[in-house]
């Protein structure tokens, strides 16, 4: 087993498979954690305490953070795993030969969704540490560790930092092009595509990428037009 996975893991097949799964683990991370964020909506006791229910879980049959830490392990080796996966599939692409007789319309769809994943990926990166350091260190936040939870975010997208909020929609919405895509193409590797199914499953991936998208957008938005304060 040991010298079968990288085998598997060389091959195209098998680098569309880890991005699938990974992906799969994003996105389910990404549902549940727009989710526990739009309890901000139902007032700061309810949020300041979903967050603390997060750092304890668990206890105390296990120490404090474990679990949480636990899952941001298997959320950190998701994220590199799927950006190994993706950068090596872009490499091998890049290497081979490309097909002449392929249309040109065809052609133009999948160089638009190859550089939205490639440059997307990219930005989204970047994102998420500008994300851990804000809302997970603390580091560039305008409250820092002292204040609760919802006083953080609140204070992240302060009306006077609309530009903060201006980054973040952009992100976000890049985050949601990304998912569209990256759904999709999930469907394909895992081999639910088929003719009675395309519509089905493209109409999905577009409706969970919208959903998470004005989950996520609803959050600063509100906060910086002062619907929550």
């Amino acid at each position: 087993m040991a010298i079968a996975i990288p085998a598997i893991y060389r091959s195209t097949v098998g680098k569309k498979a880890v991005m699938a799964v990974t992906g799969g683990v994003l996105v389910l991370f990404l549902i549940t954690h727009m989710l526990g964020n739009l309890k901000i909506f139902l007032g700061a006791e309810e949020f300041n305490h979903y967050a603390h229910w997060l750092r304890t879980i668990g206890e105390p049959a296990v120490p404090h953070r474990t679990v949480l830490t636990l899952l941001e392990v298997v959320l950190a080796v998701s994220v590199v795993l799927h950006m190994w996966s993706a950068v090596s599939l872009a490499k091998r692409a890049s290497h081979a030969r490309p097909v002449k007789y392929q249309s040109k319309k065809k052609s133009q769809a999948q160089g638009y969704a190859v550089h939205t994943m490639r440059y997307g990926g990219v930005i989204i990166a970047v994102y998420i540490i500008w994300h851990l350091l804000d809302l997970t260190f603390f580091v560039v936040n305008p409250k820092g560790s002292a204040a609760t939870p919802y006083e953080r975010l609140v204070a992240d997208f302060d009306p006077s930092r609309w530009y903060i909020t201006v980054w973040y929609v952009a992100a976000v919405l890049l985050v949601g092009l990304h998912l569209n895509h990256g759904i999709w193409s999930a469907f394909q590797t895992l081999g639910l595509r088929s003719p009675r199914t395309h519509n089905a499953l493209r109409g999905l991936a577009a409706t969970v990428a919208a959903l998470i998208t004005l989950g996520f957008v609803a959050i600063p938005v509100s906060i910086t037009f002062g619907w929550v304060s």
